[in-house]
């Protein structure tokens, strides 16, 4: 974890395979897919740019996920329904209008757009199953106190199959 923060160059970790004969999860990097995870509220440019090159080179498609909760106040099934078909449009506009600079500038790749409701951290190991590459960030800080990578990160760091590029990113 210490080199993810300590250098502001992306860092692509990659686990070691199992032996053979061992028992083996789903096919990694069956696709030349790129996930990427993305907040929809923070600028994230540099991350965006290299999720794109790497899907461009790759010649995969390029999966942006926005994972998102809903208010906690909301309480029964009715609600949250009415809660959900309320909110879902506005995010999913938000995500796409972080995109399209992006997908001007890359047309040859094709773009998924994600917004499920969901744990963020969770919603991109599931979605990186078969990806060829997860792409996530962790903010530059100055600071030489306090955690460096955010809990998104840290967890599909851990739980994650597929390689993950970490981006740092103002």
């Amino acid at each position: 974890m210490e080199t993810i923060t300590a250098t502001e160059a992306p860092v692509v970790l990659v686990r070691v395979p199992k032996p053979p004969g061992a028992d083996q999860d789903a096919p990694v990097g069956a696709s030349r897919d790129v996930v990427v995870g993305v907040d929809i509220h923070q600028p994230c440019d540099q991350l965006l740019c290299f999720a794109f090159d790497e899907a461009a080179r790759r010649g995969g498609r390029l999966r942006a996920l926005y994972g998102w909760s809903l208010p906690p106040v909301v309480r029964d099934a009715l609600a949250l329904e009415a809660a959900e078909l309320d909110m879902a449009p506005d995010i999913a506009r938000s995500l796409g209008d972080m995109l399209a600079p992006w997908q001007r500038k890359y047309p040859s790749v094709a773009v998924a757009e994600l917004t499920p409701v969901g744990a963020p951290s969770q919603l991109l190991v599931q979605s990186a199953a078969d990806a060829a590459l997860v792409v996530v960030g962790r903010r530059s800080r100055r600071s030489r106190v306090g955690a460096h990578i955010g809990s998104v990160t840290h967890a599909v760091i851990h739980h994650c199959a597929a390689p993950v590029a970490v981006v740092a990113h103002r």
